[in-house]
C-alpha cells in the first residue's frame, strides 16, 4: 500500500484566508513571463487566446471584460455555456492579429508563449504593445519552463499549482478582483486535497504507472505523449503514479514499441473537439488501442485500465485540477491484482 504523501500547495496562496484582500493600486507593474506590463486601471476589454486564460476570467466573473475568445480544445464549463455563446469566437485555434486587434481589446490574455511570445504564431508582446494594447501570458506557461527550445517547450523544473495560482491571483489583481480571485483559488486548493485524499486511502501498488496519450501527428507516427514534467506529470506525482515517459519536453513524441516495453498499468487518453491531427479524435485513439499489434497487447488495454480525460485538463490550467479528480475515480474503480 502506498504511503500517504503530503498536499503540496504553494505558500503564496495562504493569503486566501485573509477576510478582505486589498484593494488594487494602479498604475499597476507587475513582470509577467519575463516582460515587465503597466495598467493604469482594469482593462474595460480583453481577447483570449487560449481556453485557459477564458475561463479564468469567467471564473472571476470577469466575462463582460471578454469580447473575444480563440483556441479551444473542450467545450467551455457547462455553468459558462451561455455567457461563451454571447462573446465572439475568433478561431476554433490560432486567431490572426488582424482579428484580434480589430476587437480593439485593452489587453490580450493568452494561455501560450507559443500563440503570443517571442515567435508567436499570432504575434509578438511587442506587436501588441506598439499599438496600446498590454498582453499577459498565464505563468503556468513560462515559470518552471523554457519556450524556445522549440515546439511545445521544455520544462526546467516540475510543474506546480503555484504557478497555476499565481496566474489567477495576479488576473484578479489586474481587474481589481481580489476577493473573487482569493474565492477561486481557495475552492481549487480544496478540490486538489480532496482528490490527493481519496487516492491516498485507496490500496495502490507502489510500482504504478502510466502514459497520458494527448494526440498524434499521424495515426502511422509515434503518439504525442507527456513529459515527467508537465500538468499530467503533476497529477501522476500527487497520486504516486510513475511516468513511463522520462522526457523533460512537454509533449515528446515516443514510439509504441517503447511504451509497450514499459507496460504502463494505466494510459490516459485525451478527449477533445480540435480535429488538427488524426489522433485529436478519442475514438479513433481508442481504436488503434485494442487494434494494433503491439498496443493491444499492454496490461493497460487488456484490463481496460484507460482513462477518458478532457485534453485541456493535460495543459497548465485550472482544469488541471479537474484532471486529477477524474484520475483519482477512475483509480478507485480499478483493480491491480497481478
Amino acid at each position: 500500500m502506498k504511503l500517504a504523501r503530503p498536499l503540496l500547495i504553494s505558500l503564496a496562496c495562504l493569503s486566501t484566508s485573509a477576510a478582505f484582500a486589498d484593494d488594487t493600486v494602479y498604475p499597476l507593474s507587475l513582470t509577467n513571463c519575463g516582460i515587465e506590463v503597466t495598467f493604469d486601471a482594469p482593462p474595460a476589454s480583453t481577447v483570449t487566446v487560449g481556453q485557459s486564460a477564458t475561463e479564468i476570467l469567467y471564473s472571476l466573473g470577469l466575462a463582460d471584460s471578454v469580447t473575444g475568445t480563440s483556441v479551444w480544445f473542450n467545450p467551455v464549463l457547462p455553468e459558462f455555456s451561455d455567457i461563451n455563446n454571447a462573446i465572439e469566437r475568433l478561431a476554433d485555434n490560432d486567431p490572426s492579429f488582424e482579428a484580434v486587434v480589430n476587437k480593439r481589446p485593452e489587453l490580450v490574455a493568452a494561455q501560450y508563449e507559443w500563440h503570443v511570445g517571442p515567435t508567436g504564431s499570432v504575434a509578438t508582446r511587442e506587436q501588441f504593445h506598439e499599438l496600446g494594447i498590454a498582453t499577459y501570458i498565464t505563468p503556468a506557461d513560462c515559470d518552471t519552463k523554457d519556450n524556445a527550445t522549440g515546439g511545445d517547450g521544455t520544462r526546467i523544473a516540475a510543474f506546480s499549482t503555484e504557478s497555476l495560482y499565481k496566474g489567477i491571483n495576479e488576473l484578479a489583481t489586474i481587474f481589481d478582483e481580489q476577493d473573487a480571485g482569493d474565492a477561486l483559488i481557495a475552492d481549487l486548493q480544496a478540490r486538489e486535497e480532496r482528490a490527493i485524499d481519496k487516492s491516498n486511502r485507496l490500496a495502490l501498488p507502489e510500482d504504478l504507472s502510466a502514459v497520458f496519450w494527448f494526440s498524434s501527428y499521424d495515426l502511422a507516427a509515434d503518439p504525442i505523449v507527456a513529459g515527467q514534467l508537465g500538468a499530467p506529470g503533476y497529477m501522476m506525482e500527487q497520486l504516486g503514479i510513475h511516468n513511463v515517459v522520462t522526457s523533460n519536453e512537454e509533449w515528446p513524441t515516443v514510439g509504441w514499441e517503447s511504451i509497450a516495453r514499459a507496460d504502463p498499468d494505466v494510459i490516459v487518453v485525451a478527449r477533445m473537439d480540435r480535429r488538427r491531427y488524426p489522433g485529436d479524435d478519442i475514438a479513433t485513439k481508442l481504436e488503434l488501442l485494442r487494434s494494433d499489434p503491439v498496443t493491444r497487447e499492454m496490461s493497460a488495454v487488456k484490463n481496460g485500465r484507460i482513462v477518458e480525460m478532457d485534453a485541456h485538463a493535460m495543459s497548465a490550467t485550472m482544469r488541471t485540477i479537474f484532471g486529477l479528480e477524474t484520475l483519482a475515480d477512475a483509480l478507485s474503480d480499478m483493480s491491480f491484482e497481478r
